[in-house]
């Protein structure tokens, strides 16, 4: 157990870090993600007021679907939070933030506070729907990015075809009361309990951005090559003129993944050189228990490309390496891989 956000959350079971991220390439793996916030908007000026706050275009979707968007600081177009908006009904959202930020992003978007009341089970892995066929199989039935309001055994449950691993699944929110006896159902129908290691090597994988590393005061969404969480079409947005003016000057730097060529994986803050010289920073690095060698993430200038050689200021040992295009490993690419 260690502290994350202000709670205090299972870095890995007994089996350990690389058995849990395996059975969720492979099978399927049980998350506790209760840290996550949820800020409930709600009443008929919600939506309106979600438009001008968060980047995205909810009219992109409509009332049971699930939208990733971002919350801007005004003066810089940085990422104060990326976050989920849950639309439940028509006049109701559940905004999903990162631990640490839901007072913020409540002060942004207004609404109540209600994480203290659920809490939140992923279930992630190729065979995460019919491990929930045998326990909870309507919310196996819920499709990717949709939301709904089901019942298990009598609680009321907001299921999202949501998720942090790069595998297909779902997130649920669950009464508090009801949490231990639907994830002791779901580990007994094979699920296995995954920890905040394995989540964090998931979704490293997976290409997806983590909040203090890849996302941050100073990283805007077409740095983090996420412009496309941007509806430019909407009238107006939070941070909206600082993003417009790095748009037209163009980004001073891109995120890129890096795959080294041995197993030893590059640490957040290392240097990246190119031709000898220091020209970016990596963000997040780990070991890939699926390609079995050292995987990271990292800003570079815009002109250097995926496929440039690089290498890796490692406590004075430079590692080599390449720029790769994201994700490092897709449900795609597993296939292709006969994995």
């Amino acid at each position: 157990m260690a502290a994350f956000g202000g709670w205090t959350m299972p870095l890995a079971y007994p089996q350990g870090t690389l058995a849990e991220h395996r059975a969720c390439r492979s099978g399927v793996a049980l998350f506790d993600v209760s840290h996550l916030g949820t800020v409930r908007v709600t009443g008929t000026g919600a939506l309106a007021l979600l438009q001008d706050a968060l980047t995205n275009d909810l009219r992109r979707i409509g009332p049971g679907q699930a939208q990733y968007t971002h919350l801007l600081d005004p003066a810089d177009g940085s990422v104060v939070d990326d976050l989920l908006v849950w639309w439940v009904a028509p006049e109701r959202f559940d905004v999903m933030p990162n631990a640490s930020n839901t007072a913020q992003v409540r002060r942004a978007v207004g609404g109540t506070d209600v994480t203290s009341e659920r809490a939140v089970l992923a279930v992630q892995g190729p065979q995460a729907r019919s491990c929930l066929a045998s326990v909870f199989p309507e919310a196996g039935a819920v499709g990717r990015f949709a939301v709904r309001e089901l019942d298990w055994q009598g609680t009321t449950c907001v299921v999202a075809g949501t998720g942090y691993t790069g595998e297909d699944g779902v997130e649920m929110a669950v009464p508090e009361a009801a949490a231990p006896a639907l994830w002791d159902a779901l580990v007994g129908a094979g699920a296995v309990p995954a920890g905040l290691g394995a989540r964090d090597t998931l979704r490293l994988e997976a290409g997806l951005p983590l909040h203090g590393h890849e996302l941050g005061p100073g990283i805007t969404p077409l740095q983090a090559g996420l412009g496309w969480v941007v509806g430019w079409d909407k009238p107006d947005f939070r941070g909206r003129a600082a993003l417009e003016g790095e748009r037209a000057r163009g980004p001073r730097r891109l995120l890129r993944g890096v795959e080294l060529e041995g197993r030893r994986p590059p640490r957040a803050g290392s240097a990246v050189l190119s031709d000898g010289t220091v020209v970016g920073t990596v963000t997040s690095g780990n070991f890939s228990p699926t390609l079995e060698r050292g995987i990271g993430l990292c800003f570079v200038p815009p002109d250097l490309e995926v496929g440039a050689s690089v290498e890796i200021d490692l406590r004075g040992t430079r590692l080599p390496g390449r720029l790769v295009r994201l994700p490092f490993v897709s449900r795609r690419r597993k296939v292709e891989a006969g994995r």
